[in-house]
Parts: structure tokens; sequence; C-alpha cells
């Protein structure tokens, strides 16, 4: 047991799958998790991935304290080795939607900001405890909060270590929805199903608009927005679409 995948239709469902220890991050389950992102952006009938923890008690409340922050600490493991779970320098441009509940944490709230959406339980507890040990939150979070929220509110989140409500994300712009624990993973699978269900080239392409563009020079992000958008342009899926359109706007 560690990470599970499972698939409906054209939606996967990753799930942290240890319960017992609160879905804590084993050393096996980063390597997991990362092939497991790799299968899925490899397979082309998963348009849209929902990530959720097993048990109602944890997302995941970040690297096993007995293994992975030992590892880390002794200097004889390079944190970069988790690069493909935390989703750092992959060309994964399938939408994630993240389902949490209960504690969200550490490593399991750096994960969360790899996604692209997020539904929290109102219960959810969210936290980088990182600063609280004397070390940092270096899975992606150091450049991805501030790029993602106001500074300040990202700043808070880091430099604190304390603890935050799900209401409190939601009004820093961290989550998008909060709803009662038992429709956390119904309201994600049915927004991923939603997004599935358009088409893939547009979806995809405006993920990797978001992730590569925002930090060029405006020239170079216009020119790489037109290449992007002539993609779609000329796709199959366009052209159904266009021509759905024409028949529609044809009838009296």
């Amino acid at each position: 047991m560690g990470i599970d995948v499972t698939r409906d239709g054209a939606v996967a469902t990753v799930r942290f799958a240890r319960p017992e220890k609160l879905n804590a991050m084993t050393l096996a389950m980063y390597d997991d998790l990362g092939r497991a992102f790799a299968e899925i952006g490899r397979d082309d009938r998963i348009n849209a991935v929902v990530l959720a923890g097993s048990g109602d008690r944890a997302f995941c409340v970040g690297a096993d304290l007995t293994e992975s922050i030992p590892a880390l600490a002794s200097g004889r493991f390079d944190i970069s080795a988790w690069d493909p779970a935390h989703l750092k320098n992959a060309a994964f441009y399938k939408p994630i939607v993240s389902a949490v509940r209960g504690m969200c944490m550490g490593a399991g709230f750096e994960i969360m900001l790899a996604t692209d959406l997020r539904i929290a339980a109102e219960d959810a507890v969210f936290q980088f405890p990182e600063v609280n040990h004397g070390f940092v939150p270096a899975g992606g979070t150091l450049v991805r909060l501030t790029r993602q929220i106001a500074y300040a509110h990202a700043m808070e989140l880091m430099l604190t270590g304390r603890r935050f409500s799900a209401a409190e994300l939601l009004a820093r712009g961290v989550v998008n929805q909060v709803v009662p624990a038992a429709e956390v993973e119904p309201a994600a699978m049915a927004l991923a199903q939603e997004i599935a269900s358009k088409s893939p080239v547009a979806v995809q392409t405006i993920k990797e608009a978001a992730l590569t563009l925002y930090d060029l020079p405006l020239e170079d992000a216009f020119a790489q927005e037109a290449q992007l958008g002539q993609r779609t342009f000329t796709s199959g899926a366009a052209k159904d679409g266009l021509a759905r359109f024409a028949g529609r706007s044809a009838k009296p």
C-alpha cells in the first residue's frame, strides 16, 4: 500500500493510500507517485486527474518523519529525487483536481500546490510546519506559492508555520471550493469529469500556457501564445466544434 491509481472513464484517481499513518509519504511512495504521474501523462485515455487521500483523517501529512525526513537530514539523499512526485520541471499538462479532507501538511500541501484546482473539506487543516523544525518547504513551494497567491499571504503561510483552516485558504485564493467533508470527492470528481469531457488539446494547451508563458518577456509570451493557439485552431476538435456551432447557427 502506498499510492493507488484507478480509472473511471477519462478520469484517473491517484490516492495516497497509507491511512493508518495519515498518508505520510515514504521513500517508496515518492517513487510510486512520480511513476503514476508519468504513466498518466503518457496515457491518451486519461484527460483529467483527481488527487485524494485514503480515509477521512488526512489528505497527506507530508514526508514520513521516521524515514523520508531522516534521509534528507543525513545528507545522503537529494530532495531533487522527488521532483517527479512534486511535478517539478515536468511537462504534465493534464489538469489535476485535489480532493482534500482532514490534514494537508508539509509535502502533502506542497503536492497539492502542484495541482490546478482544489476542493477542500470544511474541517480540513493546512500547514507548512517546516520552519518550526529548522528547514523549508522545498518541494516546489518556495517557487510556486508566491506565483499562485499574493506575496504577503504566501509569506504568512510559510514563515509562521501555523495551521490554517480551509476557510482561511479559500480567502487567500489557495483553494477553489470549501464543502462538507462527504461532498469533497464527489465534487472533485464532477469537476474532473466536466473538464475531461472537453477537448484534450484545448485543455492541455491552456495548462501549458499558464505554466510556461507567465515569466517570458511580453513579446515572446505573445508569440508563443499565438503558436499554442494555432495548435488548437487547427485541431480536429476545433473543426468539429465549429461545425456544430455553424449547424446550430443555421437553424431558424
